[in-house]
């Protein structure tokens, strides 16, 4: 019998572990129903990441809504293979969800390996438009009511710490299986509008309701305005205290890893640093970037590590700060409805 050189095997060896792919396939699991922003993103990254893996494989999107995506992050933390060929996307406010409402919560978001970001992202309050809310300020006066999805989204979070905040009026009704259901609900008159949609979402899904001019924005949601939404005011702008930013830069910092790509713990270290290549990659990537375009999808990218250095510095912020937006969110539940 021949035997292998201890060089020879030990080359092989670290070849194999350098390979994320081990199958033909790779699964996509994104939180949210088809036709959602998330799933949109998504898919989009599914069509070119697989010529940036070895061995080319098959990249497959699998839709796994449920409570604001926190379906999909209890999975990839617990029960996705942690080889590599499951990876996913979950609302970008559950990374910091643990920091304010443990409800339902089956994992540590900094475990998680972060692959990157397909963008950052600024939010919005809007109105129909045929609602009497055109400012922050009318949703100050009177009662708002804003369509949402689950525990840790957007949709609900933004307008609990905007009541807590800043002095809103906005009544949450709960249970709508993602934007696509929220926004539908708006149109059809159900609710007066929603306060934690993203504009990339509006721009990919809904154009027209920005072309024909068919709802309100009351406010951006993020830490700077995006360029396209004009002299909308900032929710930053909003803070009189450096009390009452700290809580504010808690909720919106989330919107710089807009979308964020991750894979479970646990998977080895040389495949992850494969699939952030391929990412980054896919990031550069002229038919993805042409293919982005195309469906108004916006390509302000965040790399992996990037992400996990914003995390730790979230999970540093002081407790009083947290315990603040904590107390809001406890407020903001009792005057929720759910559909």
């Amino acid at each position: 019998m021949t035997t292998m050189k201890p060089a020879l095997a030990a080359l092989i060896v670290s070849a194999l572990a350098c390979t994320p792919v081990a199958a033909q396939t790779v699964n996509l699991v994104v939180g949210y129903p088809p036709g959602a922003s998330y799933d949109i993103y998504m898919r989009t990254l599914a069509r070119h990441l697989g010529k940036h893996l070895p061995g080319n494989p098959t990249v497959v999107p699998q839709n796994m809504a449920g409570a604001g995506s926190l379906r999909a992050a209890n999975f990839l933390f617990n029960t996705a293979p942690k080889d590599g060929n499951t990876i996913g996307m979950f609302a970008r406010g559950l990374a910091m969800q643990p920091l304010l409402d443990a409800t339902g919560i089956q994992y540590d978001a900094r475990k998680f390996n972060w692959i990157g970001s397909l963008t950052s992202d600024v939010s919005m309050v809007l109105s129909w438009h045929t609602r009497p809310f055109k400012t922050l300020d009318d949703a100050r006066q009177r009662e708002m009511i804003v369509a949402g999805t689950g525990s840790g989204a957007d949709s609900v979070i933004f307008p609990y710490i905007l009541n807590g905040v800043l002095g809103t009026k906005f009544k949450v009704v709960t249970g709508y299986p993602g934007a696509t259901d929220f926004l539908l609900a708006v149109e059809r008159g159900e609710a007066d509008g929603t306060a934690g949609v993203s504009w990339s979402s509006i721009t990919a899904g809904r154009p027209e309701w920005i072309t024909g001019k068919r709802i309100n924005v009351l406010v951006q949601l993020g830490m700077k305005k995006h360029p396209d939404m004009g002299a909308t005011p900032l929710v930053m702008d909003y803070a009189k205290t450096d009390f009452e930013r700290g809580v504010l830069e808690l909720i919106f910092a989330r919107q710089d890893m807009a979308y964020p790509v991750v894979a479970p713990p646990g998977v080895p270290a040389e495949r992850i640093a494969v699939l952030r290549r391929a990412f980054e990659a896919v990031m550069k990537d002229p038919e993805y970037l042409a293919d982005a375009k195309k469906q108004h999808l916006e390509a302000d990218s965040m790399r992996g590590e990037e992400i996990g250095k914003l995390i730790e510095r979230i999970y540093a912020i002081p407790e009083p700060v947290i315990a603040r937006a904590r107390t809001a969110l406890e407020d903001g539940k009792k005057v929720t409805t759910s559909r």
